[in-house]
């Protein structure tokens, strides 16, 4: 395989024109022929470059609305062409192929055709045929070939180009080759993925999943595994769009995180309340609502104030100046929020290592999702839990019933509970959590922690008891024993809101009936493991 490759002819035809022209004049420079189609060949021309139309090449005319114009053996037996063989360099002689020793694609905006709600067959059409293929073949025909898809490549073609006497290194060309088959194939997930919706198949035979490199990390979960970040195009709100103000790069901890809290703190309405989540190994360690954005952090700090310490921050509404510096008096990884203040950024810049993190909104909790895991062997895959429940779906089974204020805090405990490691415990009182205990192997336990965290947060604040008492606690699956809830009510809860669905359903409810507390059945679980 050579190493060294010239480079005398190219093949321009982008759906996305940024840097076409640029491109276009420094190409011509070095003395390089340009063919190219449609409005890249209008676009070229109109800067003043000389352009051969593809058609001319082929004898073929663009025809069907532009669906048939590259696909011909000319343009492909060009880019497959082997340089290194007799028998290939007779056949192009033959058949009048001249080679092509630079593709530069970008597809159709398929996928952006997609994202404006674009019906059905406006989005067939924007999947683009030629393209794929002629990238393809470039992409197999590296040993001679050049094939550039992205922009941002277009400046590292030309360093090589004026580094190497107008050729390309094959380590240039095994690279872009690469980068085009990745882009292929993400276009073709985008494809099959939005297809699968459109025509309502829960379970297709196939599927793939793509993403596009946004930055390395220093490391993984541990020093010795190796990781870096990707973003899905979907461009949903949250640590994958944010703009970074200052502090050190994110690490794969941080941002997956950062991701918990943001999608933690985003299940409560801004426009009902400020909102504050303190998230630490990816379970809240403190939640609150405040009439302002100040008592809301200082409300969720105050439920764990040890685990809180090198934690993250999320907010509901723009960090103003004077919740700045209440969060900056320990030690805190990152903060994201909807927006910041000036002079919220001014607290924050004299803590140069904390990252400060601000998006345009908050995701839409509601939005359909498709997420998956690796497991050994293969990926599991679902639809993000996006399930809600109201105050008209909850069902009271106890003698007694919830107060109105104990239902608002029923509710805010049980949106919180959908964030926590499975056998979940949360205790809540006045729309703050005051006890959280998470990821347990068994639920007794949970709620022990939980309870446990509270009794030294009330030592901690000088407290006369602690806040669990007149609670309302969250369970994220049915107690399938009483012994939980009469953990829960020897920590001072006095009503309980729980899926429900035990083969014990009827022991449990009688125990609350028994302890005097109030207790809700949502007949939804919010499972996290």
């Amino acid at each position: 395989m050579t190493d060294l490759a010239p480079l005398r002819r190219a093949l321009l035809s982008v759906s996305d024109k940024t840097g076409l022209i640029e491109l276009g004049q420094a190409l011509a420079e070095r003395g390089v022929e340009l063919l190219s189609t449609g409005g890249s060949a209008k676009a070229l021309r109109d800067a003043g470059l000389d352009v051969r139309d593809v058609a001319d090449v082929t004898g073929f005319p663009e025809m069907m609305d532009g669906r048939v114009k590259t696909l011909h053996p000319v343009v492909h037996g060009g880019l497959l062409a082997r340089r290194d063989l007799e028998g290939h360099r007779d056949a192009m002689v033959e058949h009048n192929i001249g080679p092509i020793d630079l593709l530069v694609v970008n597809l159709y905006p398929f996928e952006e055709t997609v994202a404006k709600g674009a019906d059905f067959d406006t989005c067939i059409e924007n999947i683009d045929i030629g393209g794929p293929a002629m990238i393809r073949s470039a992409a197999k025909n590296h040993a001679f070939v050049n094939v550039v898809t992205d922009v941002e490549d277009y400046a590292a073609l030309l360093a090589e180009l004026d580094a190497n006497d107008g050729k390309t290194t094959l380590a240039l060309r095994q690279r872009l080759a690469q980068t085009a088959y990745a882009r292929t194939a993400a276009y073709d997930t985008a494809v099959s993925t939005w297809m699968a919706g459109a025509i309502d198949a829960e379970s297709p035979r196939r599927r793939s999943f793509s993403g596009t490199f946004k930055q390395t990390m220093r490391y993984g979960e541990n020093s010795h595994q190796k990781a870096a970040f990707y973003t899905d195009g979907t461009n949903r709100p949250g640590v994958a769009t944010a703009v970074q103000h200052q502090g050190k790069e994110l690490s794969y901890n941080n941002i997956n995180d950062t991701d918990a809290a943001f999608e933690l703190v985003a299940e409560f309405d801004p426009a009902e309340s400020p909102a504050v989540a303190i998230i630490k190994h990816a379970n809240p360690c403190g939640v609150a609502r405040g009439a302002t954005l100040h008592e809301a952090y200082q409300n969720a700090f105050d439920c764990d104030r040890t685990s809180a310490f090198g934690g993250i921050v999320a907010l509901n509404q723009p960090l103003d100046e004077a919740t700045a510096p209440a969060i900056v008096e320990i030690f805190t990884e990152v903060v994201i929020a909807p927006g910041a203040s000036d002079a919220a950024k001014a607290v924050f810049a004299a803590k140069k290592n904390l990252r400060l993190l601000t998006t345009e909104g908050l995701p839409d909790v509601k939005a359909q999702i498709t997420t998956y895991r690796q497991v050994a062997g293969g990926m599991l895959v679902q639809d993000k839990d996006t399930g809600f429940v109201s105050m008209d779906d909850l069902k009271v089974v106890t003698k007694v019933a919830p107060t109105d204020a104990q239902m608002a805090d029923l509710l805010f405990a049980w949106k919180v509970a959908k964030h926590v490691k499975s056998n979940a415990i949360v205790y809540v009182k006045d729309k703050a959590t005051v006890g959280v205990g998470a990821g347990q192997m068994s639920r007794l336990d949970s709620a022990l922690i939980a309870a446990k965290k509270a009794e030294r947060m009330a030592d901690a604040m000088g407290l006369p008891e602690p806040l669990t008492l007149g609670s309302a606690v969250a369970s994220d699956a049915f107690f399938p024993f009483a012994d939980g809830l009469m953990e829960a009510a020897a920590a001072g809860a006095t009503c309980v809101i729980q899926p429900g669905g035990s083969m014990r359903d009827d022991e449990v409810i009688a125990a609350a009936d028994d302890a005097g507390i109030a207790m809700v059945f949502t007949g939804m679980r919010h499972f996290r493991h």
